[in-house]
């Protein structure tokens, strides 16, 4: 009897491939690419990043970084995240592995990045508490999450789309969760941060409510 090797712990194929066409337009169209910029400027020393996908954070990371560990669960994603560190202008490895546990040992890093990730991972107090186990103290957070819409409304469709087809579409992602007060409550404290939509203008998205900022150890 022929035996099938189990499947990886996160696979999502279907959403793997649209994701790694859709990213590449919303950086160019949607002005992702500038939000990248700002979530990164200024970062040096080692850095984790968690949930790498496509790496399209590669390219921006500034010359003070002297080395990226990229994690990334997805088989599909990681290949592709693997070309752009080759192309990357600072050195990056790309693992496999998941937020939940990460590689490297306590205090290994000097900052972390979590870039639209905290709404797939599967749980997210163990993913922030392995962030703040690997960095240093004093270590920085940068974050760039969506999250809970402060309208009654589209947060009543958000949590409604969590219960249903929106996880199964998207990758396990979920829209109503509140990335700023888990970060408080895995013990960062919170340095700044600024809300805003994606896409600015044109209809409000159940994705379109983002925050970004930095945190500390």
């Amino acid at each position: 009897m022929t035996r099938h090797a189990p499947r990886p712990a996160v696979h999502h194929p279907w959403f793997a491939r649209f994701y790694a066409r859709f990213s590449v337009s919303a950086d160019a169209r949607g002005g992702l690419a500038a939000l990248r910029a700002e979530l990164l400027s200024g970062l040096s020393g080692r850095v984790v990043e968690i949930g790498a996908g496509n790496g399209l954070n590669f390219s921006y990371y500034p010359a003070g970084v002297t080395e990226v560990l990229a994690v990334e669960p997805e088989a599909r994603l990681r290949a592709l995240a693997e070309e752009a560190a080759r192309r990357a202008p600072v050195p990056v490895t790309v693992v496999p592995g998941t937020a939940e546990a990460l590689p490297g040992p306590d205090g290994a890093f000097d900052a972390a990045v979590a870039s639209l990730v905290l709404c797939t991972v599967r749980d997210v107090p163990a993913a922030l508490a392995e962030l703040r186990r690997v960095l240093r103290p004093g270590g920085e957070l940068r974050f760039f999450e969506h999250g809970a819409a402060e309208t009654p409304g589209l947060a009543r469709v958000q949590r409604g789309l969590d219960r249903t087809v929106w996880p199964l579409l998207f990758g396990g992602c979920h829209t109503s969760r509140a990335p700023l007060a888990a970060i408080g409550a895995a013990g960062f404290d919170l340095v700044a941060h600024r809300s805003f939509d994606v896409p600015e203008q044109g209809p409000r998205l159940p994705s379109s409510p983002c925050v970004l900022g930095k945190a500390v150890r």
